[in-house]
């Protein structure tokens, strides 16, 4: 009944801020998908739909209510729906209290996934026939949501069945460019039913399901089945443990998988996992690239306070700029339950008595204190337990200071009440864990030679660098009490303030904060490992804009606040840090954060600790949308994506590299490029995947999705983009550990991984030197280089350029961006040449002279007589193997190379030696390279190589170690001689 009732309408008042009520029709959509009223400016846009909706409540709660409260409203009558990402409210008044009841039910029930009847037994048939077991449903009933909203749409007419023309309309919407014939073939092959020449919601299902098959999960599965059409259960073992990087997996888990996810029977019977078995699993949460372990708390949250990062709000009242903006108590409840841990509360004198908070100085609309407290202990422990820390800007007199006081008490009462945290251990700070259900309250305190009868003393207000201009405030004495964990103070000194007591908390502007880590970041940190320490925006940022986080995350800085009113790039950033530990609002820093010297601004902030290779794998795209921003909107031309992926952390580890483009397609696109990056600390890099539409004139913004590096699922994985339904693209992640120096900005070395199977190791080693040679060609597809206020600019492939080596030694400080020096002293310019990938291509009058020529000297008999036997046995080894390059080097130390290869269980070890004029052996450089026992790799001159035939890679090592080795790996056949004696 409600179902029906919702469809057929109703009549009721909207209520918009201080303006009279719109008496508007509201009703629910034929899908059920999305809430609908007319008249509207807005027409088809005026609608919310059911997945955006948080939160329905009934009666007279929301801010907008309060604004009408001398209205004679029924109660009963009354009910708000909570929506968007700004958690805005719809609040509506009906005629009678049963139409409110009807719609808060009804609409209850859609949010948690439930239909009536009749709707529920056709989502079950149609999902068995169409996407696989009904166990699933849950799981995948935003698809289906999806599928019902994109049916609506293409419905013109609203006639419930869609033309061949429709069809047409809506894959140009989808950026699927397929020929018409073909088009039509399908439309024909999915026309099933009696009314020919149009489809039906489930003949569309099975359209669209033919249009959707995966070529590329196709292929995984051909290779794990030898390529029969089903995956079996052994066939299924093989790739859950040698791709997707999971142990113990036994067939009885396997068996699951069948049965939850394969929709044919015949198939079924069987127990084997056809294309379109291996597809739903794929896409389901199992295939996400986020780990799910990561969904709950899962770190040790019994270490102090300062041990972690906190998720914290700036001027959390506001909605948007801090000049004009409106102040709700709405967004405590939004940001509270977003998994913010801190809370901005700017207190001022209010009339009557009583304290407001809105942002001083300024025209922005003011709120009661006391309705900020209310809704802080309404939703601060709705979605976990850990404390919220209350940051109180106190402006007040004492008067309503001791007003605030009373509320907290009364309000939050036992919330406040910290005498039962029991803390005996020198005074360090409790733990998230024995903070559970607390809200701390940070402020000023009361200095402790004040007499405790007094209701109210005085504070000294140290201003920053300036003790003997300081100035002091009015405090009362039970607001004072209040505060014990978070007393806020001033940084002076940061050296010395480092040593003092940890129970305090001290708030600096991100300019400040800067200006540390410029000249001390060494000491930022040490001061991180004892006090809390809070970072908040430039007084500047009027239009509420935010900083970027990370530098102040990588030297330790617990409380970042940022502005949760603005979304964008660096709150994207925010939310998948915090992710990562069941976005709780706390997160645990890496030890070398918590204990001991670390600076991160060091080149190699963590010596003799061993580096991290991320290789990705992009292979493909699934229904990306036009850009939000798109003139034309949907009726725009098909978009020409690529990805670009950048990583976030560290400098020395903040880098970015994209794909090439895809021309006309952005419902399957295919890449199939490979990305290598190398990181120093992975514990606090984040994963950035974006996606663009490249332009002639620009590119436009398609989507995103950020990641913490530690969050990451090995093997082939989806990346959902964030705010869109289906919108994903499918990449195979691996992860190694290297050692030795890196190579390469890209973050090839020519140490390989251990531990790891031999296909593995094989296909990681191939694909990371792939990666490296292709990296100096021009591509004959066009990238689009951009430039934004976020995103500096980054050239796509970096090319290789010998510099002249001088005596002055590398600058310390340089941009990770731009032209650099890497440890080894090779150098990365950001130019695109096409010529940086061959032999041909060096600059041979760059490099070092074999003696210099301010110090020549005579060369005696014997060495000349040596000399001579060695220009010799060069001229032989040239002629029998290209591991060397011709031309004339007299100026430069001859070098020649022994590769001497053996077999050890199916790996080749290979050790470059170098030998100079005067015959003695150096090692260069030892490495594995795994490949079949049938062939060995070990470079790239052949025509048989898979890296091409005019590849090679040069690589300069310090002059201390050799005046000049030039590495040039050469493919040679098992046959030939491996080994050149000189």
């Amino acid at each position: 009944m409600c179902m029906c009732t919702m469809q057929t309408g109703t009549q009721m008042t909207k209520l918009k801020g201080k303006k009279k009520g719109l008496v508007r029709f509201f009703y629910l959509d034929e899908h059920k998908s999305c809430i609908r009223w007319r008249p509207s400016r807005k027409h088809d846009k005026a609608k919310i739909t059911i997945d955006s909706i948080h939160e329905v409540c009934e009666g007279k709660k929301s801010e907008i209510f309060q604004r009408y409260a001398d209205s004679c409203f029924d109660p009963n009558c009354c009910f708000s729906i909570y929506h968007g990402d700004h958690v805005e409210s719809l609040d509506l008044v009906s005629t009678n209290g049963d139409e409110a009841r009807t719609w808060i039910t009804g609409l209850k029930y859609l949010m948690a996934g439930i239909s009536d009847e009749d709707s529920l037994g056709l989502m079950t048939q149609l999902w068995k026939n169409v996407i696989g077991h009904w166990s699933q449903c849950l799981i995948l009933n935003s698809y289906f949501t999806w599928l019902q909203q994109t049916f609506s749409e293409a419905d013109k007419n609203g006639d419930g069945n869609l033309s061949l023309g429709e069809v047409l309309q809506l894959l140009h919407k989808l950026n699927v460019n397929l020929p018409r014939q073909k088009v039509r073939e399908m439309f024909k092959k999915a026309d099933t039913d009696d009314n020919q020449g149009s489809l039906a919601f489930e003949e569309f299902c099975t359209f669209y399901k033919m249009m959707s098959t995966r070529r590329g999960l196709y292929l995984i599965m051909l290779s794990y089945s030898n390529n029969k059409e089903f995956m079996d259960l052994n066939d299924l073992v093989r790739f859950m443990e040698n791709e997707q990087k999971m142990a113990g997996v036994t067939r009885e888990y396997c068996l699951e998988i069948v049965s939850q996810f394969e929709p044919c029977s015949q198939n079924l019977q069987n127990m084997v996992l056809g294309i379109d078995g291996f597809t739903n699993y794929m896409r389901s949460p199992a295939g996400d690239i986020f780990k799910p372990d990561h969904h709950r708390v899962h770190q040790d949250m019994t270490q102090p306070l300062c041990n972690y990062f906190i998720a914290s709000s700036h001027n959390t009242y506001l909605t948007g700029d801090q000049l004009l903006s409106e102040s709700r108590v709405d967004m405590y409840a939004y940001v509270l339950q977003a998994g913010c841990r801190c809370v901005e509360v700017d207190c001022w004198d209010g009339p009557d008595g009583e304290p407001i908070v809105h942002h001083g100085y300024t025209l922005t609309s003011k709120i009661l204190f006391k309705d900020v407290i209310e809704t802080v202990n309404k939703y601060a422990f709705t979605k976990n337990q850990y404390p919220v820390i209350l940051s109180i800007e106190n402006h007040c007199t004492v008067p309503q200071q001791k007003k605030m006081a009373e509320y907290l008490l009364e309000v939050l009462q036992d919330k406040v009440d910290l005498s039962t945290v029991n803390m005996n251990e020198f005074r360090k700070l409790p733990s998230p864990e024995l903070l559970k259900g607390k809200v701390l309250v940070k402020g000023k305190k009361l200095p402790a030679n004040i007499d405790g009868d007094a209701e109210e003393g005085d504070v000294l207000r140290v201003k920053y660098q300036c003790i003997e201009k300081g100035k002091t405030m009015r405090l009362s004495r039970a607001l004072s009490d209040l505060v014990k964990y978070t007393k806020s103070v001033r940084v002076h000194d940061i050296e010395t303030q480092a040593y003092m007591t940890s129970w305090q908390v001290s708030s600096l502007n991100e300019s400040i904060v800067n200006q540390i880590m410029a000249l001390k970041p060494a000491q930022l940190v040490r001061l991180n490992q004892r006090q809390l320490l809070r970072v908040y925006p430039s007084n500047y940022r009027v239009d509420s804009s935010n900083f970027n986080p990370q530098p102040f995350w990588n030297a330790g800085c617990h409380m970042v606040a940022l502005n949760y009113q603005t979304e964008g790039r660096m709150l994207e950033l925010n939310r998948a840090k915090f992710s990562t530990n069941g976005n709780c609002g706390y997160l645990l820093k890496p030890r070398c954060m918590n204990k001991g010297f670390f600076n991160p601004t060091l080149e190699d902030p963590l010596p003799g600790q061993s580096k991290t290779q991320l290789v990705l794998k992009i292979i493909s795209g699934q229904q990306l949308p036009k850009p939000k921003d798109s003139m034309l909107g949907d009726r725009g031309e098909i978009i020409d994506p690529f990805v670009e992926v950048e990583i976030i952390g560290l400098p020395i580890d903040c880098c970015k590299q994209q794909t090439r483009v895809v021309d006309d397609n952005g419902f399957n696109p295919m890449w199939e490029e490979s990305l290598v990056f190398t990181l120093h600390m992975t514990q606090i890099a984040l994963v950035r995947f974006q996606v663009w539409d490249h332009d002639p004139i620009g590119q436009n913004f398609i989507g995103q999705r950020t990641i913490a590096f530690v969050s990451m699922m090995p093997g082939y994985r989806h990346v959902y983009l964030e705010g869109m339904e289906e919108a994903s693209i499918f990449v195979h992640v691996a992860v190694n550990d290297i050692t030795g120096k890196v190579g390469l900005s890209t973050g090839l070395s020519f140490a390989l991984p251990a531990l790891l199977s031999l296909k593995t190791k094989a296909w990681i080693f191939l694909t990371a030197m792939k990666a490296c040679l292709t990296k100096v060609r021009s591509r004959s597809v066009p990238r689009k280089q951009h430039t934004s206020p976020i995103t500096p600019v980054v050239n796509r492939r970096a090319a290789v350029h010998w510099q002249p080596q001088t005596p002055s030694p590398p600058p310390q400080n340089h941009c990770r961006y731009g032209h650099q020096p890497i440890p080894n002293g090779l150098y990365l310019s950001d130019s695109d040449s096409s010529s940086g990938g061959s032999i041909d291509s060096l600059r041979l009058e760059l490099l070092p002279s074999r003696v210099p020529v301010s110090g020549q000297r005579e060369v005696g008999t014997l060495q000349r007589e040596m000399n001579a036997l060695f220009d010799q046995k060069m001229k032989e080894i040239r002629c029998k193997s290209p591991l060397f390059f011709y031309g004339k080097c007299d100026s430069y130390y001859t070098i020649s190379y022994s590769v001497i290869i053996s077999q050890l269980e199916s790996m080749a070890v290979v050790k470059m030696y170098c030998f100079l004029s005067h015959k003695v052996r150096v090692p260069v450089y030892s490495y594995c390279v795994f490949t079949p026992p049938t062939t060995v790799w070990t470079l790239a001159t052949s025509t048989h190589s898979p890296f091409g035939t005019q590849d090679a890679i040069w690589v300069k090592y310090p002059a201390h170690a050799i005046p000049l080795s030039v590495l040039c790996f050469a493919y040679r056949e098992k046959q030939d001689s491996l080994e050149a004696n000189i």
